[in-house]
């Protein structure tokens, strides 16, 4: 793992670079981020509904394909989803500009 991996592992998608507490938060549920430019990251999704969980996400980033593109992730069919702090896995799928 690069030191670029690990800066990224255990953060919240979407918290500044300078924020001193990065790490989720209590009574949040997340979706661990696996796979491509977004591995290891946490997703907020509290409150999704499970069709929203369902349709995966297409996430802003400049560590994509294309900078300024997005990162593509979608949930596992294979996979039970829970509640609790990590609810799923979304796996990457690819980019888009």
């Amino acid at each position: 793992m690069n030191g670029d991996e690990q800066l990224l592992r255990g953060r919240v998608y979407g918290c500044d670079h300078d924020d001193p507490d990065p790490g989720p938060r209590p009574a949040r549920t997340y979706a661990m981020l696996v796979g491509g430019p977004l591995d290891g990251l946490l997703l907020d999704i509290t409150g999704w509904t499970p069709d929203e969980v369902g349709g995966g996400v297409a996430l802003p980033t400049e560590l994509s394909r294309w900078p300024g593109g997005r990162a593509l992730y979608d949930p596992s069919g294979r996979e039970p989803r829970t509640l609790g702090e990590e609810a799923c896995r979304f796996y990457y799928s690819g980019d888009a500009p």
